[in-house]
């Protein structure tokens, strides 16, 4: 919903703006303001998209008002003054409304903010759209690594287990192992919302691809991995493991 604010003096001028607006099925009226004071702590709670404003009103007039909000929204102008449209256009005005107005000045003036209102939600879409391209592909639930034939795209979830490797990490999958130029603690923080717990110095593993734990000897243990592969576990590896395993 669009939130639009009249702020006027005058209680017949802020009734022509509410019953023109009235048809405007997505905008709302978010309050009426009889002054600049009251108009400036109204901008303030509501954030509004656009605002309705008089020049010369009580206390403060609007352009002195427009000067104490730090991000001000866009503006159609309405009043009795003629004089003050070249003004109006340096503060960046939508549109300068001379009262009285008509239902049809007021239609074009309103159509042209919404037009551009339109074109600047378009535009903050595609850039949210930009953003997400940005997040990195493991949060997307994959890797992109490359070989010697292109790029391949491997999927979190066929990955066995990772291996550092000199500057390197080795990303083990059923068909085959690949190089990532990236560190096992980068994989940490990227892939633990996937399940996949760092056991050794050297070696993250799927929690999926374990089958059980074998202790071969006294305070050591491995996993072993549903490939029949065993992975050495560290003191503090094991401690995760049994925590992530509830054991």
């Amino acid at each position: 919903m669009i939130k639009a604010l009249i702020i006027d003096d005058e209680p017949l001028a802020r009734l022509l703006v509410t019953e023109y607006l009235a048809e405007y099925k997505t905008i709302e009226i978010v309050q009426e303001c009889s002054d600049g004071f009251e108009g400036l702590k109204a901008i303030v709670q509501h954030t509004p998209n656009l605002v309705f404003l008089d020049i010369q009103m009580p206390k403060i007039t609007g352009f002195e008002m427009l000067e104490l909000v730090e991000n001000p929204p866009d503006i159609i102008f309405t009043t009795a003054f003629d004089e003050f449209a070249i003004k109006a256009f340096e503060a960046n005005a939508i549109d300068y409304l001379l009262k009285p107005f008509s239902k049809e000045r007021f239609d074009k003036a309103l159509q042209k903010w919404l037009n551009q209102f339109s074109e600047n939600v378009s535009l903050e879409s595609q850039n949210m759209q930009i953003l997400q391209m940005d997040i990195r592909p493991e949060e997307r639930g994959r890797v992109v690594v490359k070989t010697n034939h292109g790029i391949k795209i491997i999927p979190v979830s066929e990955i066995i287990y990772l291996e550092a490797y000199d500057d390197y990490v080795k990303i083990h999958t059923k068909e085959g192992v690949f190089l990532k130029k990236k560190t096992l603690g980068y994989y940490e923080k990227s892939l633990v919302k996937f399940d996949f717990v760092r056991v050794h110095r050297s070696f993250m593993i799927a929690i999926s691809q374990i089958t059980r734990i074998e202790n071969p000897e006294k305070d050591t243990h491995v996993a072993v991995l549903k490939s029949n592969e065993k992975i050495q576990l560290s003191r503090s590896g094991y401690g995760k493991l049994k925590l992530v395993l509830g054991l």
